[in-house]
């Protein structure tokens, strides 16, 4: 019911927004002035029926599947509106998504997760939902069914920056992850066998993590800086004081204390039946370990990388303010210009990913978790 009131007043907000040129704040067209009479007629039928379809708590399917046609009818007026209210305005006339599409986009979407919340679906058939949706989304995309919108005109303008950007956003989030890892994983397992270690490593960690992102990203200039001005060999493998290596060092150490923690927590709830079962087996400690606690805390530790891996993917969009590339040179620049649409085409793709790494990692805690049944003898 929550979720058809929100819909409802989001159709009474502004749909689309027409502007003069992509800078300008342009004026708002509500639904039934977006695209033709009978192309509103279906997408209207289409997102009540979705809507009404939501309300029924005791048909999850029910409730999944209007999500899906109240999404369908979002898209199909829009793709089909777009193109008609430039028909007029000028060459340098742009359209973008307004109000009352992003706000019946998160109405439609939060429905789709209440209901999947509702069927639990096991990991297997997530991962089968999420290629489903990404392919449908790449279709949709491909079929240049949205290309008149302003947030696409501004991908066409910029194809080849945004390929480079995407590659650098990737490298950071997931390169800090596998460095956060590898650094992670020995110190959590040490600080577990270490009380005095984990009693000062721990603290450290949990102090950087206090540092705002903006200042610890602004405090690796002078210090990678300094660096590349002392030791040559730095400058010729790229570290500098601007760049890749300042933004991929601070996500590195805002990575850190997640893996640790998580590490150490994971370990200690390891039962320790099972250790003292293993210890009686005559498994050494490396046995032990390897054999027992690690694939016991595996879940946890996993919870830890999901962590900072949708931290990582946020965190690395403000490389762009000094020069690290990602998306976030797209926000930057589109805040400089006052350009809503050049913002979006950095934002949207940085949250698509965050949604699918957590959805990914959701998906590979399940299966740690998971135990293989026991076989009838």
């Amino acid at each position: 019911m929550l979720f058809a009131v929100l819909g409802l007043i989001a159709l009474a907000l502004p749909f689309a927004t027409l502007r003069a040129n992509r800078i300008v704040a342009g004026d708002g067209v509500p639904l039934w002035n977006a695209a033709g009479p009978v192309v509103v007629a279906v997408a209207l039928a289409a997102m009540l029926a979705g809507l009404a379809l939501g309300v029924q708590a005791a048909r999850p399917w029910a409730r999944l599947g209007g999500s899906l046609l109240g999404l369908a009818g979002l898209l199909f007026v829009m793709a089909q509106g777009a193109g008609g209210l430039l028909a007029d305005a000028g060459d340098l006339a742009r359209v973008s998504p307004a109000a009352g599409f992003w706000c019946l986009l998160l109405v439609f979407m939060m429905l789709m997760a209440d209901a999947l919340s509702t069927l639990r679906p096991g990991p297997k058939m997530r991962l089968v939902l999420l290629a489903a949706v990404l392919a449908a989304l790449a279709a949709i995309l491909a079929s240049g069914a949205l290309s008149e919108l302003s947030i696409m005109q501004e991908y066409r303008a910029r194809a080849a920056g945004f390929r480079t950007a995407a590659m650098r956003h990737v490298a950071l989030a997931f390169g800090s992850l596998a460095a956060a890892a590898a650094i992670g994983f020995p110190l959590g397992i040490l600080c577990h066998r270490n009380a005095r270690l984990r009693g000062g490593a721990i603290p450290v960690l949990s102090f950087l993590q206090t540092i705002p992102s903006l200042a610890m990203f602004g405090i690796m200039i002078p210090v990678l800086a300094w660096v590349a001005a002392t030791v040559p060999a730095a400058a010729a493998i790229g570290i500098a004081g601007i760049g890749f290596a300042p933004a991929f060092l601070a996500l590195l150490l805002y990575s850190l204390l997640p893996v640790v923690a998580n590490t150490v927590a994971g370990l200690n709830a390891t039962p320790p039946a099972a250790v003292e079962a293993a210890r009686g087996m005559g498994m050494t400690n490396t046995q032990r370990l390897w054999g027992i606690e690690l694939p016991l805390a595996l879940p946890v530790i996993l919870a830890g990388l999901r962590i900072v891996l949708v931290q990582n993917v946020g965190l690395a969009v403000i490389a762009g303010l000094i020069g690290g590339g990602g998306f976030g040179t797209f926000v930057f620049q589109g805040l400089n210009q006052t350009a809503t649409d050049l913002i979006l085409l950095g934002a949207v793709p940085t949250v698509v990913l965050a949604l699918v790494s957590a959805i990914v990692m959701d998906i590979l805690v399940d299966f740690a978790r998971r135990t293989p049944k026991r076989e009838n003898s």
